[in-house]
């Protein structure tokens, strides 16, 4: 059986990644990938450089993104949608109302962040090349003020996961909503990194492989057509569980490394799809 070798979880500089589209199709080239897929945060930026960097050295590219949402109960989750059609006006405004969702956010965190005693401006922040902001570019500024010393130390209790900046949420859509807005782009919602889950029970214990089948089979429901069951923070034993999931509720099985490094030589392998 041929094998090819995938990644559809990659970020760039058009989110909180730190290599241009360009950068990470020509090196994903080099290391012998045969399809990968873009999929920056809550834009589509990136994927017109992605597709003619693509057509350029001969790798396929999947136009894609990801969308951080919340189920009904208030269960975090992030949706990747792949193969949608970026001239969808629908998908248009709803990304409009993301990048709104995401400067009021980013305000408030960075006003709680000078209350904290780290003097961090806007103007001070290197955005992404879409303008984005995210928590993993903050931490990158603490670290080039001389804050921290590494951009982990950010994430700790002390910072971004103290409970005064935990406390600052993003306005976020409904997961179900996220797949909506994908399937009528014409794209394949998938449901990512499933092990992240929070609360709802310790990761990889029975209660929270019976909760997040529970979440699975509500979102297979709701339209979600796969599931991210290879990913850097899965194991194998939870890898195969998850797959024993996507079998069961005849879901696309999708792996990715969730890359957002400067090397993408360094991203964390994935293995072969078969």
């Amino acid at each position: 059986m041929q094998e090819n070798k995938v990644d559809y979880h990659i970020h760039t500089t058009f989110s909180d990644g730190k290599s241009t589209p360009t950068e990470i199709i020509r090196a994903a080239k080099e290391l012998g990938y045969d399809e990968i897929a873009i999929t920056d945060h809550d834009n589509v930026g990136g994927l017109e450089e992605a597709r003619i960097a693509g057509e350029a050295v001969g790798l396929r590219v999947i136009p894609g993104i990801e969308l951080a949402t919340v189920t009904e109960k208030g269960i975090g989750l992030h949706i990747l949608g792949y193969r949608i059609d970026t001239k969808s006006e629908e998908l248009k405004e709803f990304l409009s109302w993301l990048i709104q969702a995401r400067e009021d956010r980013n305000e408030r965190l960075l006003a709680v962040l000078r209350n904290m005693g780290y003097d961090i401006a806007m103007d001070e922040v290197e955005l992404g090349q879409n303008g984005f902001l995210g928590k993993p570019i903050i931490a990158r500024t603490l670290v080039k003020k001389g804050y921290i010393a590494d951009e982990r130390e950010a994430f700790s209790e002390r910072i971004l996961g103290s409970p005064a900046c935990r406390a600052v949420k993003k306005d976020k859509p409904l997961a179900s909503e996220a797949i909506r807005v994908i399937r009528g782009a014409g794209g394949t919602p998938v449901l990512a990194h499933p092990i992240q889950t929070r609360n709802i029970g310790d990761a990889g214990s029975e209660e929270f492989y019976k909760n997040i089948e529970e979440i699975i089979a509500d979102l297979k429901k709701q339209g979600l057509k796969g599931l991210e069951c290879y990913h850097p923070d899965q194991n194998e034993e939870q890898s195969l569980r998850f797959v024993d999931m996507a079998e069961k509720y005849h879901l696309h099985i999708t792996r990715g490394t969730d890359f957002h490094g400067s090397d993408y030589a360094e991203a964390c392998r994935t293995g072969v799809y078969r």
